[in-house]
């Protein structure tokens, strides 16, 4: 057997999202195999001194669009450059949009994907499917998705207008195909419709640049989106994923609505998390254009450092990167006309190394949530834990040893993705992947990067997560309580007679009046009750419901009783 296939970590801390500890990791065969102290491994095993780094689970990026064709061209990363960068930055799964506008059935489009990512991903990948519409065909499709092909996530875009969007009552049915089928409803969260006016109100300002984007999707419409589709899972008992929460108000919806007891995940992206849309208004054509994506980034500097708050407190569960890339040229179908910019900005490659910086290294969060928030509550959720986002016996050998005090300076010029631009051109963030090891296979070390085409295997997802649906199946068994009463006998209007001569002959006797001028009498309430307005007593101390005195009644003590002696 080649020291390829047998690898031993040595000397490093292992972080889970539970626990930090010192070990040392045995991997044979693309699993972890041991961990723990002095360890006894057979011969001919590759030795990776850590020396006190970080030993964590490779990264899970839960949002890509590689290969993906979307506002009339295709993405600039294929499954190759896609996984090849997203392994250069610690990342060991994407989790990529299938999604297809020519009238392709869904099963069709799946199968499409997965044989292009069989012939050229560097790493593991799962799918998401995206669902445009619904009707009895396309659920029996998710039944067969899910059933037979290992999906477990379907997309729903809730804004691009007459491309994309669906509408309300479709989006109800499909959340709950989604909780028969134990399958999770991600949705896109801006009002379209909204959205549509504002874009032509902009363009009537003669705004035709990329801050045009910004100005008609504000932030309200992420917000009441998002809120949307929060109520409409708590109202069918249904969980929701919330893709790329880009705003303040469209995180405190999620942080909300868990606190009501919906089952909602909120997925801020590593561009959110570290860069604002102040770059929208920027002179250069090009470089605003390069940020333009949906829900766009926020113009409130202070964004990025909030939804990062949210994430270290678990308001928000989870992070991934929109990873959806196009060169300049492409982008250049909306030189004219900001609402053709095609959208989507890079991150699968730089997500870890950002989110250490800012979180981290900012002392947000400490390297057990680094973990979980970027590997290990995407497994949970998406029903693949623990042999993904987990550094144990029998998982998978997706580990990365993280150097916390490596400094990386971001720039397109270095970068492995395929895309002209980078939105965090510049930045200098700490904390890298030293090695990284995919499937039992080194592909990173020494910063020297050696992926194979097609290395790659299909997860399937599996339906019913206890994460989340454990919640769902104990609600599902608690309903109200009827109310139980005596039937009403009482006279019933005929809507087809005279309504005004049915209530003279239905007229309810005035309630008992109490011998003293202070009480107020207000008309009866329309169920024929006492007005509940009404005042009960007076100064003098009588009550409403006082009957008088009958005549022939003695009062043998007065109130407080019988007075005697000098006084």
């Amino acid at each position: 057997m080649s020291a390829q296939n047998r690898i031993l970590i040595k000397g490093g801390r292992v972080v889970n999202h539970d626990r930090i500890f010192h070990a040392d990791v045995f991997i044979e065969d693309g699993l972890i195999k041991d961990v723990g102290e002095n360890l006894i491994i057979p011969g001919g095993a590759k030795i990776i001194e850590a020396n006190g780094k970080y030993v964590i689970p490779g990264g899970i990026d839960t949002n890509t669009s590689l290969e993906l064709e979307f506002m009339g061209t295709r993405t600039a990363d294929d499954f190759y450059t896609g996984t090849k960068a997203a392994l250069a930055g610690g990342t060991t799964m994407v989790m990529n949009f299938v999604l297809e506008t020519k009238k392709k059935s869904l099963l069709d489009a799946f199968e499409a994907s997965k044989s292009q990512a069989e012939k050229k991903a560097c790493c593991d990948y799962a799918f998401h499917v995206c669902v445009l519409n619904y009707d009895d065909e396309i659920g029996k499709e998710m039944e067969t998705l899910v059933g037979q092909k290992g999906v477990n996530s379907f997309k729903m875009f809730m804004a691009y207008k007459d491309y994309l969007m669906i509408n309300d009552a479709d989006l109800i049915k499909i959340f709950k195909k989604c909780k028969e089928l134990g399958a999770i409803p991600m949705v896109h969260a801006e009002n379209g419709d909204v959205i549509d006016e504002c874009q032509q109100k902009i363009k009537n300002l003669g705004i035709t640049g990329p801050e045009g984007h910004l100005l008609s999707r504000p932030e309200s419409l992420e917000a009441e989106a998002t809120n949307r589709a929060i109520t409409i899972a708590h109202e069918v008992n249904s969980p929701v994923y919330i893709v790329h929460v880009m705003s303040k108000s469209a995180a405190n919806a999620v942080s909300e609505g868990k606190r009501k007891g919906t089952v909602v995940i909120g997925e801020p992206i590593a561009a959110g998390l570290a860069t604002d849309g102040t770059h929208y208004y920027n002179k250069c054509w090009r470089h605003s254009a390069g940020h333009v994506m949906s829900p766009p980034l926020r113009d409130d500097i202070s964004t990025p450092g909030y939804l990062m708050d949210l994430l270290a407190s678990g308001d928000l569960e989870l992070t991934g990167t929109d990873h959806c890339v196009f060169n300049t040229n492409q982008k250049a179908l909306g030189k004219d006309d900001f609402s053709k910019i095609p959208n989507g900005v890079n991150g699968v490659e730089d997500r870890m190394t950002v989110i250490w910086d800012r979180g981290v290294k900012a002392g947000k969060m400490d390297p057990c949530r680094f973990v979980a928030v970027t590997s290990t509550n995407a497994a949970k959720v998406f029903n693949i834990y623990p042999q993904k986002g987990y550094i144990g016996k029998g998982s998978d050998a997706d580990v990365v040893v993280w150097d916390p005090e490596q400094s990386k300076t971001i720039s397109v010029k270095t970068h492995n993705q395929a895309v002209d631009f980078n939105i965090f051109e510049g930045m200098t963030c700490q904390g890298a992947p030293m090695v990284v090891i995919s499937n039992g296979k080194i592909v990173l070390e020494d910063g020297n990067l050696h992926v194979s085409q097609g290395a790659g295997r299909f997860v399937e997802t599996p339906a019913f997560s206890d994460y989340l649906f454990e919640r769902i199946k104990k609600r599902g068994s608690l309903h109200p309580l009827k109310v139980e009463r005596e039937a009403y006998t009482g006279l019933v209007v005929d809507p087809t007679k005279d309504l005004e001569s049915q209530m003279a002959n239905s007229k309810i006797g005035e309630p008992p009046v109490a011998g003293h001028a202070n009480f107020h009498h207000r008309p009866l309430t329309k169920s024929g009750a006492r007005n509940l307005q009404d005042s009960s007593f007076s100064l003098g101390g009588e009550q409403w419901d006082d009957q008088p005195l009958k005549t022939s009644t003695r009062v043998k003590n007065p109130p407080g009783g019988k007075s005697s002696g000098i006084f």
